[in-house]
C-alpha cells in the first residue's frame, strides 16, 4: 500500500545508498575498456560553512556533467574535497577558545593550535559532504580530500618554493 504523503528523504537514502554501496560514482564505474578519461575537481567548499545556493547550482550542474559521460560510457572521476579556509577556520577556532577561556592561540603555541584545528576539522567538517550527499552528487567519496591533507600541502609547499627559488615569486612590502 502506498503511503498517502511521499517521503522523499526515506526513498533518497536508501538509493543514495545503494548506488554508493554498489560503486556506481567511483573512478572507471562501468567505463567501456576504450573510454576515454573525464574528470572533475570540484572548487573545495570552505569547511567553515554550509552550502548555498551558488554551491546547489554549480554542482547540480558538474553533476549533469559526469552522470552523462558516463553513459557515454566514459571513464569519469568527479574528485570531492573541502577547502581549510585558512583564516576563517583560524578565527573559528580562536572564537572557541575564547568562549570556552580557554589560552589564546599564542599562548598554546603552533604545534597546538594546529592541533585544535584538525579537532574542529574533524567535529564539523562533515556538514558540506553530508549537504552535497543529500543533493545526490555523485562524486567518487572514496577519493574525497581536503587542502590540508599531507600530501596536497607538501605539494603546495614545493610548488611555492620552486617559483620562489625561478624568482617567478617573492616577499616584499607594499
Amino acid at each position: 500500500m502506498l503511503d498517502k504523503a511521499y517521503d522523499p528523504a526515506s526513498v533518497e537514502q536508501r538509493i543514495y545508498a545503494r548506488w554508493e554501496g554498489e560503486g556506481a560514482f567511483r573512478a572507471g564505474a562501468g567505463a567501456r575498456p576504450d573510454g576515454d578519461n573525464y574528470c572533475i575537481v570540484i572548487p573545495p567548499p570552505n569547511v567553515t560553512g554550509s552550502l548555498h545556493m551558488g554551491h546547489a547550482l554549480n554542482n547540480t550542474l558538474q553533476d549533469i556533467l559526469v552522470r552523462y559521460k558516463r553513459m557515454l560510457g566514459l571513464n569519469v572521476l568527479w574528485q570531492p574535497g573541502t577547502d581549510h579556509a585558512g583564516i576563517a577556520t583560524q578565527m573559528v577556532v580562536e572564537r572557541q577558545l575564547m568562549e570556552r577561556q580557554q589560552p589564546d592561540r599564542r599562548a598554546l603555541g603552533r604545534e597546538e593550535f594546529v592541533r585544535r584545528i584538525w579537532e574542529w576539522k574533524e567535529e564539523s567538517g562533515g556538514t558540506i559532504v553530508n549537504q552535497l550527499r543529500r543533493l545526490g552528487a555523485s562524486c567518487d567519496w572514496s577519493r574525497e580530500r581536503f587542502t590540508m591533507d599531507e600530501g596536497l600541502s607538501r605539494a603546495v609547499l614545493k610548488v611555492f618554493v620552486d617559483l620562489y627559488r625561478e624568482g617567478l615569486i617573492y616577499k616584499d612590502k607594499r
